[in-house]
């Protein structure tokens, strides 16, 4: 039986997402502070450095969007529960058109406000790695590349050793979209430097983008 067709699990849509999750580390890196929107990793490494030596002010600068990324993750299982059976509406769209809203918030706040924008951008980002988590029905991320990165390498050693055609689309695929995440890094640094904070409408205005998307086929099973 052939599975329902899932919008947020195609490749257009994760392009979307994906370029976004690209654009919106660049720009708390380099517009908010030098903290990772998406790079959680980083940003834990980065809080214990400077908790050991003493920085206390510089780790809530980290601390503070790990949280928020938590919260965005937990703010994205609470919309799955409460809007799983609507029709009207997918709860995808509720992630990502609150996506929209915080990141058009965090276009209007100065960079004295650098905290708070960072904190919310990161909040958007765990909204969206919990929501978004396939690319045609494979496990996938499109705010990060490390996940992406061990699918692809997997895949294209796994079409050798098989000779499988469809193992080795699959490993292409994913090193694509390792690529389309650097070109949306390279878009939020050129755009950071034209605009300063206001380059994140951009990121808004492709989560709106993915709203609308949506709206195609919300979804099979709505999970």
């Amino acid at each position: 039986m052939k599975k329902d067709f899932q919008v947020s699990e195609s490749v257009l849509l994760a392009v979307i997402l994906t370029v976004s999750g690209g654009f919106m580390d660049a720009y708390s890196y380099l517009c908010r502070g030098e903290v990772f929107a998406n790079a959680q990793t980083g940003n834990i490494l980065l809080l214990g450095v400077n908790v050991f030596e003493g920085k206390w002010e510089q780790a809530m600068q980290y601390l503070c969007p790990i949280v928020a990324f938590s919260v965005g993750i937990g703010a994205a299982v609470m919309a799955r529960y409460f809007f799983k059976e609507k029709n009207t509406i997918h709860w995808r769209q509720i992630t990502v058109l609150m996506e929209a809203a915080v990141l058009f918030a965090v276009s209007l706040m100065p960079r004295e406000y650098n905290l708070l924008a960072n904190s919310l951008t990161s909040l958007a980002c765990g909204a969206q790695v919990e929501s978004f988590r396939k690319i045609n029905g494979s496990p996938a991320a499109t705010t990060m590349c490390i996940g992406n990165l061990r699918t692809a390498t997997q895949s294209l050693c796994d079409a050798v050793l098989k000779r499988d055609r469809e193992l080795l689309k699959k490993g292409l695929m994913f090193y694509c979209f390792i690529i389309i995440f650097v070109a949306g890094a390279v878009t939020g640094s050129f755009f950071v430097g034209i605009w300063a904070q206001k380059a994140i409408l951009i990121s808004s205005a492709l989560m709106l983008a993915a709203f609308l998307m949506m709206f195609i086929q919300p979804g099979g099973n709505n999970t």
